[in-house]
């Protein structure tokens, strides 16, 4: 333990020659390794910190606290990968650089990096949707496309050839649609709900879409193009990620602050808690509608004191 507080010893312990069958010569160093370390604690206190709010509102009301806290820690869970020097592929550069940081034949190319966003991505455009009061066809559809911009993703990186850049297209395509269904659907959902929604869904929406607009361009000058150094893709995606994650949730959370959860068509009732006025109208309603006044039936089934007058009437 002492060992670990004075050095970062990773890339020593999991040296780049033990991916097999090629090995990676574009590789991070001890100062890429420190700042994935860095942002793992980042993520790792993020979460923490979303888990410890929820604490202070019922079980009822602590969705998005649950969200954006899964959101956070599964990416300390890819960010101490990747400060492990662990998680990575090494891929042949279409573009050989004469640069010495960047130059060689195969980079390295942490395919962690796209599970993290396979899994967080989702869950951050379902905080924003659900903010939204999205219907749920348009939430599972555009998750879908988010899951095909992320896959698409990893396989261009992963795709030594110019073809990569057919890949590339792909996700950004998904991308734009992705934008469409949160700047033009969402907002005006949000806006229908109240201003305080309308407001929060504005700032985060917007937010999430601006940064994920940047991401494109750091994967075209790093798995890309071969264009910046290891070390600058990790301070580049972390930012990002540090933006898009712990600073997000930080937004939303503090947006939700006086949303009812009920308002949002988000009806979530604990085992301890009387049920929400609308739900019970709800009930009322459809009981009223399933009952036949003439028969006092509800649903083909008779009314116990109708039935025993019938039968009384039937024995006189």
């Amino acid at each position: 333990m002492e060992g670990i507080m004075k050095r970062n010893d990773a890339l020593r312990l999991n040296p780049n020659d033990m991916v097999y069958p090629r090995v990676s010569d574009i590789n991070i160093t001890v100062r890429g390794s420190d700042w994935y370390w860095a942002v793992t604690g980042i993520m790792g206190a993020s979460t923490v910190a979303f888990v410890a709010l929820s604490f202070k509102v019922p079980r009822s009301k602590r969705i998005f606290h649950y969200i954006t806290a899964a959101i956070t820690m599964v990416a300390t869970i890819a960010y101490f990968t990747m400060g492990s020097n662990l998680g990575y592929a090494a891929i042949p550069v279409e573009f050989v650089r004469s640069n010495p940081k960047v130059a060689g034949t195969a980079r390295e190319i942490f395919y962690v990096r796209y599970i993290d966003w396979f899994i967080t991505t989702p869950l951050l455009l379902l905080d924003i949707m659900l903010t939204a009061g999205l219907p749920w066809p348009t939430i599972l559809y555009t998750l879908l496309l988010d899951e095909v911009m992320i896959i698409t993703g990893l396989v261009g990186a992963l795709v030594e050839s110019r073809y990569k850049w057919g890949y590339f297209t792909f996700a950004m395509a998904a991308l734009f649609y992705i934008c469409y269904n949160i700047v033009w659907v969402g907002r005006l959902h949000a806006s229908h709900l109240g201003s305080s929604i309308g407001k929060t869904y504005l700032m985060c929406g917007a937010w999430t879409m601006f940064l994920w607009f940047i991401y494109p361009i750091a994967w075209g000058l790093s798995e890309g193009g071969n264009v910046i150094a290891p070390d600058s893709e990790a301070v580049f995606y972390g930012i990002l990620d540090i933006l898009a994650k712990p600073v997000f949730g930080a937004l939303l959370i503090w947006g939700h602050r006086n949303i009812d959860p009920a308002t949002l068509g988000l009806h979530i009732r604990d085992y301890d808690e009387a049920m929400h006025p609308s739900e019970k109208g709800q009930i009322g309603n459809a009981a009223a509608a399933n009952t036949n006044p003439a028969t006092g039936t509800t649903d083909g089934v008779t009314h116990g004191t109708h039935a025993d007058n019938t039968t009384a009437t039937s024995a006189v």
